[in-house]
């Protein structure tokens, strides 16, 4: 599948044609997805901190079931950016960390929180308007 590089201006790169649509670069578009699944990015935040245990992050992460987290922790360690290990018990615990490469996310994901602050404060503007 072919890819298009997008300026900061949000224009197509030199090296598209000008008469095709820009398509998205396959990979960025995974990542995307995975990332931007319901309550990942959450979970990413809480782990952002260092190792959690399971019931602490359903506690960090309001109104979220633990089939919910359970499944969306299974997927973040299947795409190698979650660890899982087992503490022997009794009782056994579990708890998860980022491994080096979903640790590699941080700066996405800290970027990502202070656009959010600069866009809540750009609604309000608005609605005070």
């Amino acid at each position: 599948m072919a890819s298009t590089s997008v300026d900061n201006a949000g224009r197509e790169g030199a090296g598209a044609a000008a008469s095709k649509p820009p398509t998205v670069c396959p990979r960025f578009h995974a990542a995307v997805e995975l990332i931007g699944r319901r309550w990942v990015g959450a979970i990413l935040v809480t782990l952002l901190e260092g190792p959690q245990y399971f019931s602490d992050l359903g506690a960090a992460v309001p109104k979220m079931s633990d089939r919910l987290l359970s499944q969306r922790l299974r997927e973040l360690e299947s795409e190698g950016l979650v660890a899982r290990l087992v503490h022997d018990g009794p009782p056994a615990r579990v708890s998860y960390s980022l491994t080096p490469v979903g640790r590699e996310l941080e700066p996405a994901i800290r970027e990502l929180h202070d656009w959010a602050q600069r866009w809540e404060q750009a609604v309000d503007k608005q609605i005070e308007h």
